[in-house]
């Protein structure tokens, strides 16, 4: 334990869990801000250093993506002793009134859209709730809930604060 009254951030991975738990809320409240902060420093230097990374690179890559003939994907760049791989996915976006427009249609003409097109369906939660239960309870069976990682914020009461 550091010489004030709660552990530094630095001491963490050095005490036991039981010992973290045993802190007092006001500590666990003060390392969770120190962690928050920290994180948010070590994404502002991963965003500077990858930003000068890709300002070093990015018109080599460009070079070597349009001599192989592709907008997108992975080109690879070596410098020295170390491998560049230098990839601009592809993101493709879909229309999504018109894909149905055109299941529709293959629909119409006779053939299984699936072998075409993925389909498939989403429920908003908020539209869901507000359905009338006999709509709900038809949906039911198709739907099923999964919780995520529970979450906790300790912020310190003004009297405390440091």
């Amino acid at each position: 334990m550091s010489t004030s009254n709660h552990p530094k951030l630095a001491e963490l991975p050095h005490m036991p869990i039981g010992a973290v738990i045993a802190l007092p809320a006001e500590s666990l409240a003060l390392l969770q801000d120190d962690a928050d902060e920290a994180l948010r420093l070590a994404k502002l230097t991963k965003d500077w250093v990858d930003g000068a990374i890709a300002r070093k690179y990015a018109d080599a890559a460009n070079a070597a993506r349009q001599g192989a003939g592709k907008d997108t994907g992975i080109v690879r760049l070596t410098d020295g002793t170390v491998t560049i791989i230098a990839d601009v996915p592809k993101k493709t976006e879909w229309d999504q009134s018109r894909l149905a427009t055109l299941v529709d249609r293959i629909r119409a003409e006779g053939e299984d859209p699936a072998e075409y097109v993925e389909i498939s369906f989403k429920v908003s939660e908020r539209k869901y709730g507000a359905w009338p239960s006999r709509i709900r309870s038809a949906f039911e069976a198709a739907r099923t809930v999964r919780v995520g990682k529970a979450t906790f914020k300790l912020t310190l009461n003004a009297e405390v604060a440091p």
